[in-house]
C-alpha cells in the first residue's frame, strides 16, 4: 500500500483515538446515570462524528487501493458493504459483525442528521455510547489488515 494511503488512514484512526479520549468524561457519566437533553446531544455529536471518521478511512480504502466508489443513494451502506468483502486488491477488512455494528452506527448518523435534538432518546442511543470503546478497538484491530497489504 502506498505510504501516502497508509498515512491518511493511520490520520483518520488518532483522530477518532482523540474523539474517544477528548469526550471520556461525558461517556463516563452515560456510564453512571442517564444523561440530560445537553449531555445526549453531545454523546450523539460523538457518535457522529466516530462514525464519519470510519467512513473517511473507508473511502480513501475505496478511492486509494480498491479504485472505485460507491455512489448513489445508498453509497454509505454499499461503502460499508465494500469493505466487508475481498476483491482483486484486498481482503475484507471488516467481519460481518463489524459490518453489522457500522450498519448501526450509519442508521443513528442518518437518524441525527435528519432530525432535531430534542427527539434523541437516550434509549434508542444507549448501546452505541457504551459500547463505543469496545466496538472501536474491535474495528481498530480489524483494520490493521490495511497494514498487510502490499
Amino acid at each position: 500500500m502506498p505510504e501516502g494511503t497508509l498515512r491518511k488512514i493511520r490520520h483518520e484512526v488518532a483522530q477518532i483515538d482523540e474523539l474517544i479520549s477528548s469526550f471520556s468524561p461525558l461517556l463516563m457519566i452515560a456510564l453512571s446515570r442517564t444523561p440530560d437533553l445537553t449531555e445526549t446531544t453531545a454523546l450523539a455529536t460523538v457518535l457522529h462524528s466516530f462514525y464519519n471518521g470510519i467512513e473517511n478511512i473507508f473511502t480513501i480504502v475505496a478511492k486509494e487501493i480498491d479504485q472505485h466508489q460507491p455512489s448513489g443513494t445508498n453509497w454509505h451502506r454499499d461503502l460499508i458493504d465494500q469493505m466487508a468483502k475481498d476483491n482483486k486488491a484486498r481482503s475484507a477488512i471488516i467481519s460481518s459483525s463489524g459490518r453489522e455494528v457500522l450498519v448501526e452506527y450509519l442508521s443513528f448518523r442518518h437518524f441525527f442528521r435528519h432530525s432535531y435534538s430534542f427527539h434523541l432518546e437516550w434509549e434508542q442511543m444507549k448501546s452505541l455510547v457504551m459500547n463505543l470503546g469496545s466496538n472501536w478497538n474491535t474495528i481498530k484491530t480489524e483494520l490493521d489488515r490495511l497494514e498487510a497489504i502490499s
